[in-house]
């Protein structure tokens, strides 16, 4: 008899996850990294321990491999505060599209805010 982790029972008993797949702990997945909830944060998810834990009820194991493509996608992207020229107009970065490669920016000049690629931004001009 051998003692197994809620991951590894998670995983011989198999089942389907919450995006309706197979669960990736019983179809591809060979090893257990570590997980943290600063992946989850790098990925803006919200804190809910209800919709970041896995079949297994500990955190989701797909939040490891997507964390690698959310930093590589926020390379490149002005932080939140940093004030930018875009041809929509010139303002302060308030948000992020990670995924779109986009900022949202308040502008200036009227306070509406408005959706700019990384290709409509012209310069950054680094946070005061």
């Amino acid at each position: 008899m051998k003692q197994i982790g809620e991951r590894d029972e998670t995983k011989a008993t198999g089942g389907l996850g919450p995006c309706g797949r197979e669960l990736c702990c019983s179809s591809w997945l060979r090893e257990f990294a570590a997980i943290s909830v600063k992946m989850a944060k790098e990925q803006d998810l919200a804190l809910n321990h209800s919709r970041l834990a896995g079949m297994c009820g500990r955190l989701k194991c797909c939040l490891r491999y997507e964390f690698e493509t959310y930093q590589a996608l926020k390379k490149g992207l002005p932080r939140i505060g940093t004030t930018v020229q875009s041809v929509k107009g010139e303002g302060e970065v308030v948000g992020l599209n990670v995924l779109k490669r986009a900022v949202i920016v308040r502008r200036a000049d009227d306070g509406i805010e408005v959706e700019a690629t990384l290709e409509e931004l012209v310069s950054a001009k680094p946070d005061r």
